[in-house]
């Protein structure tokens, strides 16, 4: 049966939250706010916040270096996974995953096509896992950063979700 299991002890991951924006600033930035708020709600622990233009060297620049950061378990990213000249940042996580995880796309525009029908195509959220650190790009809306939390995320990076998560596959990650 799947759901939470009160018999495991909840274990809070270390979560860094990128937004990929040429325009938003901290006081505008809703979709990271959004982000930030449901990880702790859920009692995981921000590890960094940034603001990155679209540009794929930049955003793999701080990909790179949230993985090779110990405090980082898993790295959300909003904004730039669009099909226009400047959305990049399924590009960048290309670059630097190890493993892709297609099923989180291919979910998220599932989830999505209940909510926006065929708009959703528009979407290239994108998962993986560099470094024993799991990332998901998510895109910039307020809406879809909620119902890729509140659908995906939060299921699967709680270690007490059953049948399974990513949670509890952390420490194998880099076998």
């Amino acid at each position: 049966m799947a759901g939470i299991d009160q018999n495991i002890e909840f274990k809070a991951l270390n979560i860094a939250v990128m937004t990929v924006s040429d325009t938003r600033t901290e006081e505008t930035d809703k979709s990271g706010a959004l982000l930030v708020e449901s990880l702790l709600a859920a009692g995981h622990n921000l590890s960094a916040k940034t603001i990155v233009r679209d540009e794929q060297t930049v955003i793999e620049a701080t990909l790179r270096q949230w993985i090779t950061d110990e405090t980082v378990d898993v790295v959300l990213a909003t904004g730039g996974t669009g099909v226009t000249g400047r959305d990049v940042t399924p590009e960048a996580f290309q670059a630097v995953y190890e493993k892709e995880i297609p099923g989180f796309g291919e979910l998220f525009r599932m989830i999505s096509y209940d909510l926006i029908k065929t708009s959703t195509l528009q979407s290239r959220a994108t998962a993986g896992v560099a470094g024993g650190t799991y990332l998901f790009a998510i895109p910039g809306s307020t809406g879809a950063c909620r119902d890729a939390w509140n659908k995906i995320l939060i299921h699967q990076l709680d270690i007490r979700h059953r049948p399974c998560n990513f949670a509890e596959l952390i420490p194998r990650l880099k076998e």
